[in-house]
C-alpha cells in the first residue's frame, strides 16, 4: 500500500453492507451500499483485512449494532472543508439516542441562519453512523435527507431508542 492509498475492508450490519475506508491517520469513511462515489471523493483504495483501524471499527460498530456501544473510540481522519470539517465536529457532541434539528446544529456551530449549509454539509459527511449525521433531523421533526436512505435513518435512530430506553421525539 502507498502512502496515498487507503485501506477498505467490508461488513455485514442489519442496514446492509457496509464499507469502511481509513488512511494510517484514522477513518476516512464508512460507506452505504448505494451510496454515490461523487459523494465522498477517496482516491486510490485497496482491501485490506489486516489493518489495525478498520479491525477496531469492525468491532466497534458491531458492538453498536449488537446494542453494546454507545460512543465510538476510533481515530477519525475524514476530509472536507473547513465548514465541514465544524459541522462534522458538532455531529459528534449529538448524544446518543436524542435527535437536533439542521437549526439546532448550525446554531450550536454560531449561526442559527445556516441551517442549509449545516445540512448540506451533513450530506457530504464521509462517516457514516461513527459520525452521527442521522441523528438530525428537519425543523418539524422529520427524517430527512440521508446517504443510507431515510428507512435505514429511521432504522438507526430507532435502534438507538431501544438500545438507550426511551422514545425520541419525532
Amino acid at each position: 500500500m502507498t502512502a496515498t492509498t487507503l485501506a477498505s475492508t467490508t461488513m455485514s450490519s442489519p442496514v446492509g453492507q457496509l464499507t469502511i475506508i481509513a488512511s494510517d491517520a484514522g477513518i476516512r469513511a464508512v460507506l452505504w451500499p448505494t451510496d454515490n462515489p461523487k459523494r465522498v471523493p477517496l482516491g486510490d483504495v485497496e482491501p485490506r483485512e489486516n489493518h489495525p483501524v478498520l479491525s477496531s471499527a469492525v468491532t466497534q460498530l458491531g458492538e453498536y449494532f449488537d446494542g453494546h456501544r454507545q460512543d465510538f473510540d476510533l481515530p477519525l481522519d475524514p476530509t472536507g472543508t473547513e465548514f465541514q470539517q465544524s459541522a462534522w465536529t458538532a455531529l459528534r457532541t449529538i448524544p446518543f439516542g436524542t435527535t437536533v434539528s439542521y437549526g439546532e446544529q448550525a446554531e450550536q456551530m454560531g449561526d442559527k441562519r445556516k441551517a442549509r449549509a449545516v445540512g448540506a454539509a451533513n450530506g457530504r459527511n464521509p462517516i457514516s453512523i461513527i459520525v452521527p449525521c442521522h441523528r438530525v433531523v428537519g425543523s418539524n421533526g422529520s427524517l430527512t435527507g440521508f446517504a443510507g436512505g431515510i428507512d435505514t435513518k429511521d432504522w438507526l435512530l430507532t435502534h438507538e431508542r431501544r438500545v438507550a430506553g426511551h422514545t425520541l421525539n419525532l
